[in-house]
Formats: structure tokens, sequence, C-alpha cells
């Protein structure tokens, strides 16, 4: 028993010194990259809606361009592309490491998951409220901002939440390049130190800022339902 009080004291320590600092920077980079990501990934959507073969105004070749390159940025793998842009991100923000320095791969990461959602969430609008909104003289920037966003609302907020739940994660990977965060407190200390108390509290902080993301995003659901 004295084992398990001695454990958890220490488990208790770590909460209070080191996952703080670790946590707050977290929830810094999920938060600004997550808000970036959606400003772009709903521009790149609603382009993509108004130009699709089935949009308000087709535009094959811009859409194949912007399909295409949402395509091939979802393929690349975080890890290989935080180190891709590397000089990028010294350009953008002065340095490679750090806090900051990680939104850069994380919103360019994010933002073509958002576009993709998004559009699909827009396309998912009942075409009738479309073309009623068509029969009142709704211009097509109309139709998108204040017909199919609003008709999608519910299932944006669960897809934001989907999408701050993955940058959770990938920021978590930014660790192993020096990203910050708790995934850098769990590799410095949890893997390289042998420090299993500190690799187990980041996950547990990690964990809890999942459900809490996902708690947020049904509430919000809810009330737009």
């Amino acid at each position: 028993m004295s084992n398990i009080q001695a454990d958890l004291h220490a488990l208790y320590d770590i909460m209070v010194t080191r996952i703080p600092g670790p946590t707050l920077e977290t929830l810094y980079m999920v938060a600004v990259s997550t808000l970036l990501s959606l400003v772009l990934g709903m521009i790149l959507a609603m382009v993509m809606v108004l130009t699709g073969p089935k949009g308000l105004r087709p535009i094959a070749p811009l859409y194949v361009v912007l399909d295409i390159t949402v395509n091939v940025l979802r393929s690349f793998p975080f890890i290989i592309l935080i180190i891709a842009i590397i000089p990028f991100t010294r350009w953008v923000v002065g340095t490679s490491i750090g806090s900051t320095a990680t939104i850069v791969p994380l919103t360019i990461a994010a933002a073509p998951f958002v576009a993709r959602i998004m559009e699909a969430s827009l396309l998912e609008v009942d075409s009738g409220v479309v073309e009623a909104a068509k029969s009142f003289g709704a211009g097509n920037f109309q139709i998108i901002t204040q017909v199919m966003l609003k008709e999608a609302m519910p299932a944006i907020v669960l897809n934001v939440a989907v999408v701050a739940i993955n940058l959770v994660g990938y920021s978590a990977m930014a660790g192993a390049v020096g990203g910050g965060g708790l995934g850098d407190l769990a590799i410095m200390y949890g893997y390289n130190r042998y420090e299993m108390d500190t690799m187990l509290a980041a996950i547990i902080v990690l964990v809890l800022m999942v459900q809490g993301i996902q708690m947020l995003g049904n509430f919000f659901y809810r009330i737009l339902k």
C-alpha cells in the first residue's frame, strides 16, 4: 500500500510542477492552429462548393487544381510535413522549434482536412433549400454564407471538434522535433529519461483534453440541432 501511495504522490507532484506549463502550450497550439485552419479550410471549402461539378458556378479547371492540392497535402504524414517545411516555418516565425513554430505545420496539416470535411458538410444541405434561396434572388455568396452554412452548422460544429482532437494528437507528435507542449515533455522525460510517471501524467492530461473537446462539440451540437 505504501508503494501505491508513493506512486500516487509522485504522480501528483508531477501534475503540479511539470504539467501546467506544457498543458498551456498545447492548448495554445491547438486553439490557434484550429482557428487558422478553420479560416483557410472554410475559404477553400466555399470555393470548392462554388466551382465543383454540382456547384453554384462550376469551373472545372479551378476545382481540379484545388481538389488535387487538398488531396496531396492530406496525404503527407505529419511528422514528415513538419520537417519538410522547416525553412518555411523559420521564415514565417523566425524559428523552427517551440510552440509558436509548431502552429505553422499544424495549420498547414489541418487546413486541407478542414476543407474536405467542410465541403462535405455544405454539400449535404438539402438541394431544395438551395433552390428556394435561388428563387428568392439570392446570389451565390449569399447562398453559401447565409443558407448552406446555416443549415450545415450542427455538422460543422462536430467537425470542428474532430479537427481540434486531431490537432491535439499532431501537437503531441510535434514533441519529437522540439515542438513544445505535452508531447515534448513526454518524450524529453518519459522516453529519453525513462520517467514513466511523467509519461503517464502527460497521457492523462491529453486524454482529458480530448474528452473535454468532444464534450464541448456535443454540447454545441445539441444547442444548434
